[in-house]
């Protein structure tokens, strides 16, 4: 967010060219306490996890500003539109801190508890939620215990922008740590300061079931962005194919089963790009 805050600014205006309504902070694995390891202080720490905000409404302002005829907007209607678009500051779990792979399995041991949780993430929701973002991102909890910290934290403190929770899931019955997706998303339903819960890093075969399961604990939009199907190898920090991988025809095929099945805000997680975001666009543009 330093010395590559215009490649991260570019990728933000790739995405809304490409028709994307709300855009997601590089602030995921971007932690007070990672930083600090690095040789930052917790003021540089805290001034790099605001900078993030500010790069993503940089680019909001320049796609209003000097939007192209190369945007969906154009593409689509034959002129330039300001749709709206929202900036959501990203709030990765404890184990993306880790960076052991454990996001993906919700396994942080007996000595992890819901004090630990909120003590590790409460600094950086205080600082996001003042950044200038217009909601935050919980994304890829992997437990109904990180999700009960999130919860009890928004009360806490208060957070005056709303939230969603998203889980992820590696069977389509339950997020990855084996909790039961009722009862998480429960847990978001309960929260006043949430106002959309979903999956998300999850392979796109799996998340029909999941919109289902969500619907019954929750009136709530339900958020879905599935990532390619690909799956994250901890031990070589990259990831690997396996079967399910959809290519952007196929992601996009899903969108119908989606939203009839109860899904009202779509996109794209790792291993997706801005095309498939223009294919989702263009789905969603002729849907009545």
């Amino acid at each position: 967010m330093t010395e590559y805050s215009c490649l991260i600014r570019q990728v933000h205006l790739d995405y809304l060219h490409a028709g994307a309504s709300i855009i997601i902070t590089a602030s995921y694995q971007a932690t007070i306490q990672g930083f600090v390891a690095k040789g930052l202080s917790e003021e540089e720490a805290e001034l790099l996890l605001r900078r993030s905000v500010e790069i993503a409404c940089e680019a909001r302002e320049i796609y209003f500003d000097k939007c192209t005829e190369g945007s969906l907007d154009y593409i689509e209607s034959g002129n330039i539109s300001r749709r709206p678009v929202l900036v959501a500051a990203s709030i990765g779990s404890y184990g993306a801190y880790l960076a052991d792979g454990s996001e993906y399995s919700g396994k942080y041991g007996d000595a992890v508890t819901l004090k630990t949780l909120k003590d590790f993430h409460r600094r950086r929701l205080q600082i996001l939620a003042k950044s200038g973002a217009d909601l935050i991102a919980f994304e890829t909890i992997p437990n109904k215990l990180e999700a009960k910290a999130y919860a009890e934290l928004l009360e806490e403190e208060e957070t005056n922008i709303p939230a969603w929770f998203s889980f992820n899931s590696k069977d389509g019955i339950n997020v990855v740590s084996g909790d039961s997706i009722l009862e998480c998303a429960s847990i978001a339903d309960s929260c006043k300061r949430a106002v959309a819960v979903g999956i998300n890093c999850t392979p796109p075969r799996f998340i029909h079931g999941l919109v289902l399961a969500i619907q019954k604990a929750t009136s709530k939009p339900i958020v879905i962005y599935p990532n390619s199907g690909e799956t994250y190898n901890a031990g070589l920090k990259q990831w690997t194919k396996s079967s399910g991988v959809v290519v952007d025809e196929d992601f996009v095929s899903y969108i119908g089963k989606w939203r009839e099945a109860g899904a009202s805000l779509f996109g794209g997680c790792c291993r997706t790009t801005p095309n498939t975001i223009r294919a989702i666009s263009r789905v969603l543009s002729k849907c009545p």
